[in-house]
């Protein structure tokens, strides 16, 4: 009627300590996979579009969030920047809200070396 202590038994009679650091084997076999495979690519993108970010100059073109296409007419202070999308339509954009630079403009002393150059 009763449960017989053999029966209460594993098959194989362990304690299970083996069950659980094979488990804790998984989890740590499974963290540094998601590091190399998620969180490492992520912050090379962040890392990307910061520097991007930051080297944003007058004279480029954007490509905004909003699928807004425009020309950087001036940087503002802090992080914003002006940008022209049509003739005299200029909005202020948050600098962190830019997808792309499409059209970089060259550095001002790179720029003076090829005028240079050509004369």
């Amino acid at each position: 009627m009763f449960i017989t202590p053999a029966y209460a038994q594993g098959a194989t009679g362990s304690s299970g300590l083996a069950d659980a650091f094979a488990s804790i084997g998984w989890i740590l076999l499974v963290i540094p996979i998601m590091y190399f495979l998620v969180i490492r690519p992520e912050q090379q993108r962040r890392r990307a579009h910061a520097a991007m970010v930051d080297n944003v100059r007058r004279g480029d073109v954007v490509v905004t969030a909003g699928g807004i296409v425009g020309k950087v007419v001036k940087v503002l202070e802090g992080n914003e920047i002006m940008v022209e999308i049509a003739e005299e339509v200029r909005v202020k954009v948050v600098k962190q809200t830019l997808l792309d630079v499409r059209t970089k403009t060259e550095a001002t002393g790179d720029a003076s070396a090829k005028a240079e150059d050509k004369k």
